[in-house]
């Protein structure tokens, strides 16, 4: 009979911890253990990380409500051993197998890279790296290197025309190269049959068509008036006339502060003075973006030669065809500087 009474407290004893311990390994499974207050909520992982250091940090930055649970269901699972460096999105309420689940498949989330201009190759490693894990050194070591630009087809010169200014997806983890080679693929993908038919209509390679946009870009903010700037440098190519852009003998100088070309500026000598050189320069002076390059490839059609800046300094540009009228127009904006007292 005492046999009896053992076996069946042994039983229910047993019956408790069983269901004790079922009931714990359902919470450990199913029960929400990611719990931020908002949603979608992007955790990276640096390449080299511990599985310590990625459960402290979910713990410490607020992610992991229950660390135990989270240790032991990983332990089970491997992710100890398999940390996958990435950007991942965390769901508010996401369970501890799903959590790991997502970091244990390296199944990473896009972030975007966005940059819109730099007049140089160099300012461009700080933008293509600003919002992924590598280093804009080590980017701008690749960027600048002598056999770069050869390899994607592009002179030094030209080599920044490459980069289309856009929004783009990439994964955070994303080597410099893998990150060339997708502004190669962009570039090529905007390079479409229609735009390659207005360049050759022009009897311009694609090289030359984002020189020219780069100089029209740096003349004007105004894309709606961009066409015709256009329009005026393609005249003067057309009847071999110099391009005398002041932009790129601002980019000759350097000094990218200058609102004011001086005459003695225009005896630089510099293959990107295009007061004393015909013809466009060896390369963009700037990253020319989408609408200036389009504004080339559908530059207006007209007789204008000449334009210069309006007298009240809104941005936008007169139009002269001839000599005569284009210095009255500039004498009216030269006083202008000199009222605002702008000599450089």
């Amino acid at each position: 009979m005492r046999r009896k009474n053992l076996i069946a407290i042994f039983l229910v004893v047993f019956t408790m911890m069983l269901s004790s311990f079922a009931f714990y390994a359902y919470q450990i499974v199913y029960t929400p253990n990611i719990l931020i207050e908002k949603e979608d909520q992007l955790f990276a992982i640096p390449k080299g990380s511990t599985f310590k250091q990625v459960r402290d940090r979910l713990y410490d930055e607020g992610f992991l409500n229950d660390v135990v649970s989270f240790s032991f269901l990983s332990r089970l699972k491997n992710y100890d051993e398999e940390v996958k460096a990435g950007m991942y999105l965390l769901r508010t309420g996401m369970t501890n197998i799903e959590a790991i689940n997502l970091l244990r498949s390296g199944a990473e989330t896009p972030v975007k890279l966005t940059f819109s201009n730099a007049r140089l190759l160099s300012q461009l490693s700080t933008k293509l790296t600003s919002n992924l894990e590598i280093d804009s050194a080590e980017m701008a070591s690749i960027l600048l290197h002598d056999t770069t630009a050869a390899h994607y087809g592009f002179t030094e010169e030209t080599f920044i025309s490459m980069f289309i200014p856009n929004t783009y997806e990439v994964y955070w983890t994303s080597s410099a190269k893998k990150i060339l080679d997708r502004m190669k693929r962009e570039y090529d993908r905007f390079w479409d049959e229609d735009r390659l038919e207005k360049a050759e209509n022009l009897g311009m390679t694609k090289e030359e068509v984002s020189t020219l946009a780069s100089i029209v870009q740096g003349e004007t903010n105004k894309m709606d008036e961009a066409p015709a700037i256009a329009g005026v440098y393609i005249n003067r190519l057309k009847r071999q006339i110099p391009l005398q852009a002041d932009p790129t003998l601002v980019f000759a100088i350097g000094d990218f502060t200058i609102r004011r070309i001086l005459n003695k500026d225009k005896e630089l000598d510099s293959p990107y003075n295009t007061y004393k050189n015909y013809g466009l320069p060896p390369g963009p002076i700037n990253m020319p973006a989408i609408p200036a390059l389009d504004a080339v490839l559908n530059y207006e059609n007209h007789k204008y030669l000449y334009f210069c800046a309006k007298e009240d300094f809104s941005g936008y540009h007169v139009f002269a065809r001839t000599l005569r009228e284009h210095n009255v127009n500039a004498r009216k904006f030269q006083r202008a500087l000199n009222r605002e007292r702008i000599y450089r």
